[in-house]
């Protein structure tokens, strides 16, 4: 890699300790990946911050670091509510560990929005740099904004809002964006249920891994595109993806699809992961929810009372930006939590059957939660949360 003068004083050492081992990071990474250079960033957004998986190490490690971000940060969803953690059912134990994460990283100057949803707060343009650590936020950022970053791991993208740079490879760079197989979904181009697309991408992601896919016969909305998206970056690896028509790249490019393997999905495919059956928590917001999400569960519940556990999860500056459709949530029994989310709270361990309309949760629960998980749409969810039948 050739560095500027003032990354090799970092690296030699005159700006700290916790900065040289953040540069060391980077320039190891950048020479894994042959990257020849470091590239500013716009912002960053980190990964591992429950205490559930990062643990008594991470704690340490993060501890012992002295220095502070040089660009706007955000973690991830931490492991509980940071108000409402006694109402989750948090333990006092796990609440102090949880606190010490989060005020580890505080020190560090990363901002404490807790949320799989950076892009509903804070404005990233197409084009911009970044280093981000969530999957489906990765995928978000890459494919629906067009901005530019790999799927960073919790220490290299802190690494990166340290310094204020990243390594230059992958999906930095242009060439490296292009489809690798197509995908063509039937019967998809009316769905307007956003756990279809959830269902989609939880079953494409299975056959692509890590490709890059172009998505043909869909025609998603913005929430659609985030559980697309997220549900492929769970159950494969994928961390950019296009859609024919829609998101920016495919649209500016059009790219020449000759020679590359062709997949197709049937609507039975997708609905066969629909299943029937008895629920003992029912939870929403995995990625966490829009604005137009806690909006469309409030009007499901109207006239309803909740007889089943509903957990909803979203940022806490979306849901302090729409009280009216917490507060008819709430009033039906249901919970809206900040902070955190299904996946890496230890709240939902103690449910056999949870039933999502995310297929990213429907990828993570069983094994993050230790229960069985159905996906349904966001209509049976609500029925199923009010004692209704299930579909």
């Amino acid at each position: 890699m050739q560095l500027l003068p003032a990354e090799e004083a970092i690296l030699a050492g005159e700006s700290g300790e916790t900065r040289q081992q953040m540069m060391e990071i980077l320039v190891a990474l950048g020479k894994v990946f042959s990257a020849e250079r470091l590239v500013p960033i716009k912002s960053a957004q980190v990964s591992g911050a429950s205490y559930k998986t990062i643990g008594e190490a991470g704690l340490e490690w993060l501890s012992l670091l002295d220095a502070r971000v040089s660009v706007p940060t955000v973690l991830n969803p931490v492991g509980m509510d940071r108000v409402l953690w006694r109402e989750m059912g948090i333990s006092p134990g796990f609440a102090k560990k949880q606190e010490a994460v989060i005020s580890a990283y505080a020190r560090l100057g990363v901002k404490l929005e807790c949320t799989c949803t950076p892009y509903y707060i804070y404005q990233t343009r197409f084009g911009d740099h970044l280093a981000w650590s969530e999957s489906s936020a990765v995928a978000y950022a890459n494919s629906v904004i067009g901005a530019r970053t790999n799927r960073e791991g919790g220490p290299s993208a802190l690494a990166a809002a340290i310094i204020g740079k990243t390594p230059e490879y992958g999906l930095h760079r242009v060439a490296e964006r292009k489809p690798q197989v197509v995908v063509t979904v039937e019967g998809a181009a009316d769905w307007d249920e956003t756990a279809l697309y959830g269902a989609v991408g939880y079953h494409a992601g299975k056959s692509i891994g890590d490709r890059i896919p172009l998505l043909r016969g869909l025609r998603p909305k913005r929430d659609q595109l985030k559980a697309l998206g997220a549900a492929m970056a769970a159950s494969g690896a994928v961390a950019l993806f296009h859609v024919e028509g829609i998101t920016p790249e495919a649209r500016i490019f059009g790219y020449d699809l000759s020679g590359l393997e062709a997949i197709t999905v049937e609507p039975g495919e997708i609905m066969s992961l629909m299943q029937e059956g008895p629920v003992d928590a029912v939870a929403l917001g995995c990625p966490h929810c829009s604005s137009e999400e806690l909006r469309k569960i409030a009007g499901l519940l109207e006239g309803s009372k909740v007889t089943v556990p509903l957990y909803v999860f979203a940022a806490r500056k979306v849901i302090e930006a729409t009280p009216d459709a917490v507060a008819a949530i709430e009033r039906s029994g249901g919970r809206v939590y900040a902070d955190t989310c299904m996946v890496v709270s230890p709240a939902l361990e103690k449910y056999g059957v949870i039933m999502v309309n995310s297929g990213k949760a429907f990828a993570y629960v069983p094994n993050m939660c230790g229960a069985s998980v159905r996906i349904g749409t966001t209509e049976a969810c609500i029925e199923a949360a009010a004692g209704r039948p299930s579909v």
